[in-house]
C-alpha cells in the first residue's frame, strides 16, 4: 500500500500504473471528496498540458484545477466502465462521487472524456469506440 487517507488508498492499478482505491463502501450519488488543487485559467491549462504530466480537472470553459500535486487525485485513472463522476456542490466546488456502487477495495475510476484518450485505452468499451472514431 503506497498512501491511506481520507477512506482513499494509493496502490498497484490493474488499469495502469498506480490507482485510487476506496477502503469502504459508497452508495451510488454518494460524495467520496472534494477535488482540489491550484486554480488555473484556460491559457495556463493549455500550457501546462503541452509540457506534459499534469493531471487537470475542467470546471468550466474558464476554470481548471490543476490536481498534479495532490497526493491522491493524480491517481485516478481513466476507464470506460467507469463508477465515479464529477459535479459541482452548492458552494461551486468540484466534487467526486459515486457514479454506481462501489465496494471497498475497488478501484476509482472516470471517464476522462476527450477523444484522444480511447486511442490508448485497452478496455473493451474503448475497443468499440476506437472502431467507431475510425470508421
Amino acid at each position: 500500500m503506497f498512501m491511506t487517507t481520507n477512506n482513499l488508498l494509493v496502490k498497484d492499478s490493474s488499469v495502469h500504473g498506480l490507482g485510487l482505491f476506496s477502503s469502504i463502501n459508497y452508495n451510488e450519488g454518494q460524495i467520496i471528496t472534494t477535488i482540489n488543487g491550484e486554480l488555473i485559467d484556460a491559457d495556463e491549462c493549455v500550457r501546462r498540458e503541452d509540457d506534459g504530466n499534469v493531471y487537470i480537472f475542467y470546471k468550466d470553459e474558464n476554470e481548471y484545477i490543476d490536481a498534479s500535486n495532490h497526493a491522491q487525485l493524480k491517481y485516478l485513472n481513466h476507464s470506460c466502465n467507469y463508477n465515479c463522476d464529477i459535479d459541482e456542490d452548492e458552494n461551486g466546488n468540484l466534487i467526486l462521487f459515486a457514479a454506481s456502487e462501489i465496494k471497498s477495495g475497488e478501484e476509482l475510476t472516470i471517464d476522462y472524456g476527450y477523444e484522444e484518450i480511447y486511442q490508448y485505452c485497452t478496455c473493451s468499451d474503448c475497443g468499440n469506440k476506437n472502431e467507431s472514431i475510425s470508421n
